[in-house]
């Protein structure tokens, strides 16, 4: 058995339990990963609090991971027992619905098309904090056919999407100035991730900025007063639904194990970071205030729940855990680990 955080009524955050869940088994493509780390996302509270997406009770919350591949299907060829992944385990765009497993659990399965290899030089908390954020903030971009050279209106800077927005304009884009919005006392905060301009949205109104922006990128959903702010033949993207503006189109996101490797250069060059609020890691004790905080809407970065329960860890795995752990040395553990881990081949 492990234990997960579940939920088996919609409601607000005391819906939540802790319990006993099976550890699951892997199917042909799949991978069975033990977590070390995850994050929370809006989505997590939104699909708790009403039935946006089908998915089955108890529903075990949570997208996004980090962890150790402890098991895998038969059709598996990318990865091997021991390898370090990290991915968002929900594909949004799949027919059929959601996994009722999500990732405040101490095991779980994912196709290994939608996971990536950890780079060495993260940890596995700011791993677990990018997939969902950084796989919308490069939809918008690819939504709006962003160009070299063009100038950027973000919305939003200092959160968890928004964050990465800037950084990737900058960084990876090739955007020629990047402004963006946050209260005054993240300022600071969003010009050290390469912002040109901060709009302190509490002093500044929009119909006060005298410049057009080529591309207007709302991650906060305000689209519908941001717009004045856009040139007249500027795309609006609005990460929300729906989308508070006509001229605005919705941007979701594509959930790619691919799309987060072609990231690996810009972390491991440290021209795109992960960005963790300062007020967590939250313990997996303490999955309920971390969801008290998200939904506060006061996050400077990702909310991220580390470290899980250790008392599943195999011996081979050090207390901090951020060295590679080989194959052979999770082949001599496994059997410690579950029954159901036996089978998984």
């Amino acid at each position: 058995m492990q234990k997960a955080w579940f939920y088996e009524e919609y409601g607000p955050k005391e819906v939540l339990k802790l319990g006993d869940f099976l550890i699951p088994t892997p199917l042909h493509n799949q991978l069975l990963v033990q977590v070390q780390a995850a994050a929370l996302n809006p989505i997590d509270f939104k699909r708790r609090q009403r039935p946006i997406f089908p998915s089955d009770f108890p529903t075990v919350p949570g997208c996004d991971m980090a962890g150790i591949v402890v098991g895998k299907g038969g059709a598996v060829t990318k990865f091997d027992i021991g390898d370090e992944v990290y991915g968002n385990i929900q594909d949004f765009n799949a027919e059929g619905k959601l996994k009722q497993l999500g990732t405040l659990s101490e095991f779980i399965v994912v196709e290994e098309s939608l996971v990536a290899t950890k780079p060495n030089n993260i940890s596995f908390e700011e791993a677990a904090s990018l997939p969902l954020a950084v796989q919308t903030a490069v939809e918008g971009f690819k939504t709006a056919g962003f160009k070299e050279g063009k100038t950027v209106f973000v919305v939003g800077g200092a959160g968890g999407v928004g964050t990465l927005v800037v950084q990737l304009a900058k960084n990876m884009y090739g955007a020629s100035h990047v402004v963006a919005t946050c209260s005054t006392p993240k300022v600071e905060f969003v010009k050290s991730l390469g912002a040109d301009e901060v709009v302190d949205y509490t002093k500044t109104r929009y119909e006060d900025i005298e410049e057009k922006y080529d591309f207007l990128y709302d991650t906060i959903g305000d689209c519908k007063n941001s717009f004045v702010v856009a040139k007249d033949e500027a795309l609006i993207v609005d990460i929300t639904w729906p989308p508070s503006h006509p001229r605005a189109v919705y941007s979701s996101l594509t959930v790619s194990g691919d799309d987060l490797e072609k990231l690996r250069p810009y972390l491991e060059s440290g021209k795109l970071k992960a960005l963790i609020d300062p007020t967590g890691p939250y313990t997996f004790g303490d999955v309920i205030e971390a969801f008290r905080y998200l939904e506060t809407g006061r996050a400077k970065g990702k909310v991220v729940i580390f470290p899980f329960p250790s008392h599943h860890l195999p011996s081979c795995v050090p207390s901090e855990s951020k060295n590679k752990i080989t194959s052979e040395m999770f082949s001599q553990k496994l059997s410690a680990l579950s029954p159901a881990l036996n089978a998984v081949e």
